[in-house]
C-alpha cells in the first residue's frame, strides 16, 4: 500500500536559492508546511530565527522559542515553526522589539527592517481574485491566501465594488480593516516580485494594453529615481502606494 500525505522532508540542492542554508553541509533541510505561501515563494520560520537573525544556532532552540508564542506573523502569534512566511507578511518579534517586512530583491525573499517612524500595524495585500457571493456580497482573495468580505447594500447595484483584480490593499492587521486601496494606474509607485528585474522599485510610467492580449500578460514599465526603466508582465507588479510608497524599501533593489 503507498504512503498517503505529502513529503515530509526536503533535500537541500532542490530548494529555494535565496534561503540561507549551506548546500552541501548536510543532505536535507527543513520543509515548511503547507500554508499561505508555496515553497517557491517562502521561508519557514525556522529559518528565519536561526540562519537569517541568527537569534539561534539549532533548529531545536529555533522551535522551542516559535512555540513559545514569542514570533509574531502579521500580528498573530505563531507556533508553528515550519510555518512559511512570504511577500510582505511582517515577522514581529516584541522580547526584541524589533519588526520585519517580507520584500523582494535580486536574491529572493529578505527581511527587511521596519523602522521606528515607519508604522508596523498594517499589511499591503494584492487583490488575486474576486467573487460575488450568494448574498450578493463581494469576497476579495488576497495573494497571501488570506480572503475578505466586501459588504454591499444593493447587489444589482453594488456600489461599494470599486476594487480591481491586481489591486494593492492596506489592512490594519489588529482589526483586519481596509484603510488604504491603491489602484494599478500610471504614477503609481510598485515593486517588481517576481522575474529578473525582481525587487527593483519605481512609478508605473506605462502600461501597454493590447487586444485580445490577458491583463496579467500586459507589458508594464516602471521608472526608479535615477531614471532607469525596467519592464515586466502586469502579473508581476505589486503597487506600494497611492502618491508615494506606504513601506520603506531595500537600499539596494
Amino acid at each position: 500500500m503507498g504512503k498517503k500525505g505529502g513529503k515530509r522532508h526536503l533535500k537541500r540542492k532542490p530548494a529555494p536559492k535565496f534561503w540561507p542554508i549551506h548546500r552541501k553541509e548536510a543532505v536535507f533541510t527543513v520543509r515548511p508546511k503547507p500554508g499561505p505561501h508555496p515553497i517557491s515563494r517562502c521561508v519557514p520560520l525556522t529559518l528565519i530565527v536561526r540562519d537569517i537573525l541568527e537569534i539561534v544556532k539549532t533548529r531545536r532552540e529555533a522551535k522551542k522559542i516559535i512555540s513559545q508564542g514569542k514570533i509574531l506573523v502579521d500580528g498573530k502569534v505563531q507556533r508553528e515553526d515550519l510555518f512559511p512566511t512570504g511577500l510582505m507578511d511582517v515577522i514581529t518579534i516584541p522580547d526584541m522589539k524589533k519588526t520585519y517586512r517580507v520584500l523582494p530583491s535580486q536574491k529572493g525573499l529578505v527581511l527587511h527592517p521596519v523602522g521606528k517612524k515607519e508604522k508596523a500595524g498594517f499589511k499591503l495585500c494584492r487583490i488575486e481574485n474576486k467573487t460575488t457571493v450568494k448574498s450578493g456580497h463581494i469576497q476579495l482573495n488576497f495573494h497571501d491566501g488570506k480572503n475578505m468580505l466586501v459588504r454591499v447594500k444593493d447587489a444589482n447595484h453594488p456600489e461599494e465594488d470599486v476594487f480591481q483584480t491586481l489591486d494593492t490593499l492596506k489592512i490594519n492587521l489588529s482589526k483586519q480593516e481596509i484603510i488604504g486601496h491603491f489602484k494599478l494606474n500610471d504614477g503609481a509607485p510598485a515593486i517588481i516580485i517576481d522575474g529578473k528585474n525582481i525587487g527593483k522599485s519605481g512609478k508605473i510610467v506605462a502600461i501597454e494594453k493590447r487586444p485580445e492580449q490577458k491583463r496579467r500578460s500586459t507589458l508594464v514599465t516602471i521608472e526608479d529615481n535615477n531614471g532607469n526603466r525596467f519592464q515586466t508582465t502586469m502579473d508581476y507588479i505589486f503597487v506600494i502606494g497611492d502618491k508615494q510608497p506606504h513601506i520603506s524599501l531595500t537600499e539596494v533593489n
